[in-house]
């Protein structure tokens, strides 16, 4: 089938290819090299401006400034797949008073950028009258509008992608449209988009960081303010690097729960596969 797809590389080609992965890895290692000397000679490695990451108590600011990192992320990773799953069902709604607005939704939070949505919620809504407004409720807020809008399109194309005769076998032994949704095509078309609902949710844990400009309390909030330390050398790239680990660290959890999911739940359907077919 691959030779159908395309000409199988020949002798010439393959070691044309193996030139090319050699030059590229050697001009990526080069640059991170070089990017590591300047940081060198510039004196960022130095024992001063690492000397404040190793006191008790910018750790424990370190530990809580994870802690509302993880929570608005949580609370956005939920809100974000709920809001999804009803804008899709709403995309696939019959009724077009519930189709048409639901479109416009999604359209318009697709493309109007996180960070303006959170400047609304945190410095446009008390404006406009409107109280009780927290950074974290603007970093939420703006989080679930844009990336539910952008899961309602991945969940809406995991369910048309699957088969038509599903929907209509579902139909025909009585089950209404809904149920048909909610039991049969959204189950599979979560497991079908998986990868992406896992780079989505990636996405939204590194997104909490544009909650530094409105003043909320995460991993990149604090990292400016040691960097902002004279008294310590000003660590600005000492405390950017302690933060881009972390939120490296965090992502990589993320990815290796979201895999063990995805995993078991392609057991589980094995699972069930292999009793149909001995029952069968």
């Amino acid at each position: 089938m691959s030779a159908v797809l395309f000409d199988v590389p020949g002798p010439k080609a393959r070691t044309r290819n193996v030139y090319l992965n050699v030059v590229t890895v050697a001009i990526v290692v080069g640059a991170i090299a070089f990017i590591m000397f300047r940081f060198y000679e510039s004196g960022q490695f130095t024992a001063k401006k690492w000397e404040i990451f190793t006191f008790p108590r910018v750790q424990e600011t370190f530990l809580k400034a994870i802690g509302a990192t993880l929570s608005a992320f949580a609370v956005a990773a939920v809100g974000s797949i709920v809001l999804g799953v009803l804008l899709a069902f709403g995309r696939l709604a019959d009724t077009k008073w519930v189709r048409v607005p639901c479109y416009w939704f999604t359209e318009l939070f697709r493309a109007v950028p996180l960070l303006i949505l959170m400047m609304i919620m945190y410095y446009g809504l008390p404006s406009a009258g409107v109280k009780g407004i927290t950074p974290f409720i603007a970093v939420v807020v703006g989080l679930i509008l844009y990336n539910g809008s952008v899961l309602a399109e991945v969940f809406r194309a995991g369910i048309e992608s699957l088969p038509k005769g599903q929907r209509e076998a579902g139909l025909a032994i009585g089950m209404s449209k809904g149920q048909v949704l909610r039991s049969i095509l959204l189950p599979q078309a979560v497991r079908s988009m998986l990868p992406v609902i896992i780079a989505q949710l990636v996405v939204i844990m590194k997104d909490t960081a544009l909650g530094f400009l409105i003043t909320y309390d995460e991993i990149l909030k604090y990292a400016n303010f040691l960097g902002s330390q004279g008294q310590y050398g000003s660590p600005v790239v000492p405390a950017l690097m302690v933060a881009a680990v972390i939120y490296v660290g965090l992502c990589l959890v993320l990815s290796g729960v979201a895999k063990f999911t995805e995993y078991k739940m392609s057991s589980r359907v094995k699972v069930i596969k292999a009793k149909v077919g001995l029952t069968s």
